[in-house]
């Protein structure tokens, strides 16, 4: 099994639910994405999600473009970005990184070097937002033949169709999105979610997590009553902005535990 398949198996096995939070690589300093891999893990997370900065994030909100800009005024590239997962891993073997990004940055180091040097630096998934399911077989088996896991995202406007080629490419888990729109958005209705999460389970058989609109303790829990795993990644980018430099490493750990503290009640 890969690490995230191991990480989904061993939470079912306790009765947990996954704690995947989202920073932005570079942001707010390069020097500080490492550290801040260590205290989001620190502070109960099971899946770090960690977005490689592109000029042109379609499906984020204000925070997370702020936070791509802010890392490419300081040149961060992917081939920065493998090497923050190198460094996490020489203390980490455990804990599933999973890259959340755009074609682009993949289509320009080229598909098959991507691969091999995601796999060598210890990068567990990817998600691509602009990587549908029905055009990347290739790319998933690629992934699939280096140990990682493809994962794709669902929304509410997502048909059966797309559900079932889903779950015939896709692997780790499903990213279902709350809501139709951009990161960040606000009024998460949890019983749509949970009637559409039910509509996914039926063809899609992969832990589900569920991200866009998660912000607090109250909504992580709501969300985690009907998912596997609640990703969140707005918020703790607000709280990076919102907290001197030298503070932020301890104030995203300290949110991050609070979530966990709430999602194990």
């Amino acid at each position: 099994m890969s690490r995230i398949q191991t990480t989904f198996a061993a939470l079912a096995a306790h009765n947990k639910k996954g704690l995947i939070p989202f920073i932005t690589a570079g942001d707010p300093a390069p020097e500080l994405t490492v550290p801040l891999m260590h205290a989001l893990v620190a502070g109960g997370a099971d899946i770090l999600e960690l977005g490689v900065p592109f000029s042109d994030p379609m499906a984020e909100g204000p925070v997370i473009q702020r936070a791509c800009e802010r890392a490419l005024k300081f040149n961060v590239s992917m081939h920065d970005v493998l090497g923050y997962v190198r460094e996490f891993r020489k203390t980490n073997s455990t804990t599933p990184v999973v890259l959340m990004g755009y074609a682009n940055p993949i289509e320009r180091m080229g598909v098959d070097a991507f691969v091999a040097a995601a796999a060598e630096a210890g990068v567990d998934g990817s998600i691509v937002v602009d990587y549908p399911p029905e055009e990347c077989e290739e790319f998933a088996a690629k992934m699939q033949a280096h140990g990682m896991d493809p994962i794709f995202l669902l929304a509410p406007t997502s048909t059966e169709a797309r559900m079932e080629q889903v779950a015939r490419f896709g692997s780790g888990f499903s990213y279902y999105v709350s809501l139709k729109g951009v990161t960040g958005a606000q009024n998460i209705d949890t019983a749509e979610v949970a009637d559409k999460i039910a509509t996914v389970r039926r063809h899609v058989k992969l832990p589900i997590g569920v991200g866009f609109g998660i912000r607090d303790a109250a909504t992580a829990k709501a969300v985690a009553s009907v998912a596997d795993a609640v990703v969140i990644g707005s918020r703790i980018i607000q709280e990076l902005e919102n907290t001197p430099r030298e503070q932020a490493v301890a104030a995203v750990q300290a949110f991050i535990s609070g979530i966990r503290q709430a999602l194990d009640e």
